[in-house]
């Protein structure tokens, strides 16, 4: 279903409820599904084109996604490692590629920043597979779609391709896949392609694409699946939009993998969960961290064990790999708070984090740094690709968000 271009038709709308913790059932959640007829979103939303060519590209890249990822069962030449030693793949510069091609076709005016740079692969052979999956997706273009036009795309939201100034910007940003590791290991985690739209400064909408999302796994965690043959979970797939002031929405990915999907087709409208009290919320953290270096640890520990949660303990969600996939879990309520340690050592980029604000942002959740304030896109002026939060990043419900700050301040008087 088209959600730019329908006014009256029936969308499903889910609701993410209180989880449940009262004894003995304390990891059951209750999810209540309404029928409504909505109007609301997104057609009438300011930027309604660019939601639907995000939606429409993210889409495409989520299935570019799936089609290499097929191909790492039959051939390594595919997989690659970056300067960081972050793992990356065909995937992640095809993604980057397509997703640039077509928004540059479609809206010229508008820079991207995205996480990709070719100049790592000009010496590699793997530029071929590059080009290749880009062409099976891409819409059709006046020029051939050559070795040249595919790394141009490339970097034109590489570190060079564009220079800001202090003024609030326009720009795209683009993380082509978060949570590689995730690509690479397959169905037992999760990877996400997102892209949000910044005008003047502020995120005006967000597109998040997760190709082995399991869609009807609301109580279970996130890398508890089942597959097909195919190494894809069964039934699997999601895109999640967002505009501002219209809400955040879902849908599934059907025929991601080449068969007929069981979930809805249609766009749900999805919310954070109703927790109201810290240790009944559900927790996820970045596969880096432990809990015991959070300040949070002073006061809870953690168990990923719901059947056994004490007083003083939280639930801990296991959840691989990357960031995004933590703000898709808290905005569609499958989680409660999604909490990120700053290391001086490892600087935060924006494209792991922008698209999830305004996912969580519309579903009535709540995204700032430790010490209660707004991500700043803009703080870094020349190139906006690093955000500066102090402390880290608390994304949660809404709920508890102050709670865990007091927590937070009482831990870490001076951040």
């Amino acid at each position: 279903m088209d959600i730019l271009r329908s006014s009256s038709s029936q969308f499903s709308l889910l609701r993410f409820t209180k989880p449940n913790y009262s004894s003995p059932l304390r990891k059951s959640s209750h999810i209540l599904t309404l029928s409504v007829r909505s109007s609301s979103f997104p057609q009438k939303g300011k930027y309604h084109r660019e939601l639907q060519a995000s939606v429409d590209v993210v889409e495409k890249a989520c299935r570019l996604c799936v089609d290499v990822k097929k191909s790492l069962l039959s051939s390594d030449e595919r997989i690659l490692e970056k300067n960081d030693q972050t793992p990356v793949t065909v995937a992640d510069f095809g993604v980057q590629a397509l997703i640039s091609l077509e928004l540059g076709r479609l809206f010229p005016s508008i820079p991207l920043v995205a996480e990709e740079d070719s100049s790592f692969l000009t010496s590699e052979s793997v530029v071929d597979s590059i080009v290749n999956s880009v062409i099976d997706k891409a819409d059709s273009t006046e020029k051939p779609l050559t070795r040249d036009v595919v790394l141009q795309a490339i970097d034109r939201g590489g570190k060079d391709g564009f220079t800001f100034g202090a003024k609030p910007a326009t720009y795209w940003v683009l993380d082509p896949i978060d949570g590689t590791r995730g690509f690479l290991k397959g169905s037992e985690a999760l990877y996400v392609v997102g892209l949000a739209l910044v005008v003047e400064g502020e995120i005006t909408l967000g597109v998040m694409g997760c190709p082995n999302w399991l869609v009807n796994s609301s109580s279970k965690s996130a890398n508890q699946d089942q597959t097909d043959k195919s190494g894809l979970p069964s039934g699997s797939g999601t895109i999640m939009a967002a505009h501002v002031g219209c809400g955040t929405w879902m849908k599934s990915l059907s025929n991601i993998s080449g068969s007929v999907v069981g979930a809805q087709s249609n766009w749900i409208q999805c919310y954070v969960d109703n927790s109201y009290l810290v240790h009944e919320a559900r927790f996820c953290i970045s596969e880096s961290q432990t809990w015991e270096s959070l300040p949070l640890s002073t006061l809870y520990s953690s168990t990923t064990n719901s059947d056994s949660l004490g007083d003083k303990q939280v639930l801990l969600v296991p959840i691989c790999c990357g960031s995004l996939c933590k703000y898709l879990m808290v905005a569609s309520g499958r989680v409660s708070v999604f909490l990120y340690q700053a290391k001086a050592e490892k600087p935060v980029k924006s494209w792991d984090h922008a698209v999830g604000i305004i996912c969580v942002n519309e579903a009535g959740g709540q995204v700032t740094d430790w010490t209660g304030s707004k991500l700043d896109l803009a703080a870094d002026r020349v190139e906006r690709r690093l955000i500066f939060p102090s402390g880290g990043v608390l994304v949660t419900n809404g709920n508890v968000h102050n709670e865990i700050l007091d927590v937070i301040s009482s831990a870490l008087p001076v951040i």
